[in-house]
């Protein structure tokens, strides 16, 4: 039986879908049968993070109606599958965004994990992928307005009865006007599973359309996605004291 997780933001640019992607190839690292779906109807960008942004058939097909799952299914060549949007405006008509939850019931025997890039906020979109989870993981900036939104999110979730994996902080500088750990954890009431830096090779990675985990393996974001990873299958983390370490280090030194 899958594991379907829904990562969902406040608001947008809150690095969402690059958590997906390299999510998805850091549980593929691991062992796991993992699909990523971009559940952003309205504006979906996993493809381009992943490369995958032109393909003939995606998601839309399938809630319209008009192609099979299979068919809008995707290998990538770092071992994941991917079901991506489409980024035509003429792809918006007659997608029926309630078929959603057929889409992972269909797919809860063939994956080990299933990853829902999420539409932000708490609009139809997001709220229709919220039902389609079974878990949910929330992505907040290290800022009062982020993580306030987070938590209306995160509110929500619990109400309708999906389970709270944690929050993700994302972006952290350690700037002194950023809210630190501890006060995160106690806005949200939950656990916050890993601080990702802000890191020069995660945008240098989505302009490559490749995970920053393929594109700089021990950058500082790499290290911390791959702590998310090792969580969610309830694995401890070791960077390792001969390359994960020092090329952890290297990296944020070089910020």
């Amino acid at each position: 039986m899958s594991r379907v997780i829904g990562i969902l933001s406040g608001k947008g640019g809150i690095g969402k879908t690059t958590l997906t992607s390299n999510l998805g190839y850091a549980l593929t690292e691991l062992g796991n049968d993992v699909t990523l779906v971009d559940a952003n109807i309205t504006t979906p960008h996993l493809g381009f993070h992943l490369g995958m942004h032109l393909v003939p058939k995606t998601l839309h097909d399938v809630l319209r109606g008009t192609t099979s799952l299979k068919h809008a299914t995707y290998a990538h060549p770092l071992g994941f599958k991917v079901i991506p949007g489409s980024i035509s405006v003429k792809d918006l008509v007659d997608v029926d965004i309630t078929r959603l939850p057929n889409v992972t019931s269909y797919l809860s025997d063939k994956s080990d994990f299933i990853l829902l890039d999420c539409a932000p906020s708490l609009g139809k979109e997001a709220v229709t992928a919220l039902q389609a989870a079974d878990e949910v993981l929330v992505v907040t900036n290290p800022d009062i307005p982020s993580v306030a939104d987070a938590l209306k999110t995160l509110k929500f979730a619990q109400k309708i009865g999906k389970k709270t994996l944690g929050a993700v902080v994302n972006r952290v500088n350690r700037k002194s006007e950023e809210l630190k750990r501890w006060e995160v954890e106690e806005i949200l009431g939950s656990q916050v599973m890993a601080e990702i830096p802000e890191d020069k090779n995660v945008p240098k990675s989505i302009a490559a359309k490749k995970p920053v985990l393929d594109f700089s393996p021990h950058s500082p974001a790499s290290m911390e996605i791959r702590r998310v990873a090792h969580h969610l299958v309830g694995k401890e983390f070791h960077t390792g004291l001969n390359q994960g370490l020092v090329g952890w280090l290297v990296g944020w030194m070089s910020k």
